[in-house]
């Protein structure tokens, strides 16, 4: 699944110490209350075909995400202390020896 394109407003949070039974519709669920999600995504591992852990979620306001981010990191999410914050740019990968 590719990542919608980051020049709509909103603010993209990361998410971390997720469960690896958690689904991206579960994530969806947990941030609802706080907000506008306009996409949710579980991060899965492509040989084993289950979650790595941590996800990532775009809300539909900067103040929307603030609220989920002050509300969600730390707490209790199935016996995990969740990781919410601002997500960080992704950074070039570069081309691994290649010329």
């Amino acid at each position: 699944m590719l990542w919608k394109s980051e020049s709509r407003m909103g603010k993209r949070l990361y998410v971390g110490n997720l469960g690896y039974t958690v689904t991206s519709a579960d994530l969806e669920q947990l941030f609802a209350p706080h907000g506008a999600v306009q996409n949710a995504m579980v991060c899965e591992d492509r040989d084993a075909g289950r979650s790595k852990g941590f996800g990532f979620v775009e809300m539909g306001t900067d103040e929307e995400a603030t609220k989920a981010i002050a509300a969600l990191n730390g707490q209790d999410h199935d016996g995990r202390a969740l990781t919410v914050n601002e997500a960080k740019p992704r950074e070039s990968r570069g081309t691994y020896g290649r010329r």
